[in-house]
């Protein structure tokens, strides 16, 4: 079976051209010019992966990006013109799996959402003991890929729960970024360490309740990161 794209793009011809591109690769894909266009098919669940533009004619790209994430709960590309670094990391703290600027080549943009598709769906780290892994008021339950924070659940990308899972399953020990990247978030990733640090960042908003004292994601100064182990 196809994997399902919604491609939201005003550009038409961006969009007709790489809608035909995709499809040729195997893709289903669906292409809209505004985002209230794609929101009724979004909302029959019939998408594995939702491309944006960031400039729509109706709404935000940003605005769209934490609907479909918050709601839909499946991987957002953010496609755009905007090249800041800044932009970049916004995209990302607010949900994104990846961003990629304008212009853009159709074997990077397939590529990405390969990658994208591949960890959304990776299986998670086996171990050796419960599929429910404990810590304090923070709980990970691996066979429904659900975390939740004193009870309550905690609504994460696919790249925050690889990292939040590659790091508790093995407290205290220290993972390099690079690790960390070919762990969470693929291969192709390799020198995005910002790209990391901006899922982490993202991370640590969710489940750590002191910004100035963290439990469970520990920085591991000029290496990496670790997860805390049980006080």
């Amino acid at each position: 079976m196809s994997d399902s794209i919604i491609w939201v793009e005003d550009e038409v011809k961006i969009l007709e051209e790489g809608k035909a591109i995709l499809q040729k690769e195997g893709f289903a894909v669906q292409g809209f010019h505004s985002f209230e266009e794609a929101k009724e098919l979004l909302m029959e669940g019939v998408a594995d992966i939702v491309i944006l533009d960031w400039m729509l004619p109706d709404v935000s790209g940003l605005d769209a990006c934490k609907w479909v994430v918050n709601t839909i709960g499946i991987p957002v590309i953010m496609v755009t013109a905007r090249t800041d670094e800044f932009d970049k990391v916004l995209a990302l703290e607010i949900g994104a799996d990846d961003y990629i600027p304008k212009p853009f080549g159709m074997r990077e943009l397939i590529a990405r959402i390969r990658t994208v598709l591949r960890r959304s769906r990776k299986a998670p780290v086996e171990t050796s003991s419960s599929q429910v892994l404990s810590f304090n008021e923070l709980t990970i339950d691996t066979d429904k890929h659900e975390v939740r924070l004193r009870g309550e659940r905690v609504s994460l990308t696919a790249t925050e729960y690889n990292l939040l899972l590659a790091m508790a399953s093995y407290p205290g020990r220290v993972f390099t970024r690079s690790q960390l990247i070919e762990s969470s978030m693929g291969e192709s990733y390799f020198g995005y360490e910002r790209t990391l640090d901006s899922h982490i960042r993202n991370l640590r908003k969710k489940i750590e309740a002191d910004p100035n004292n963290f439990e469970y994601i520990l920085t591991v100064y000029a290496v990496g990161y670790k997860f805390g182990e049980p006080r």
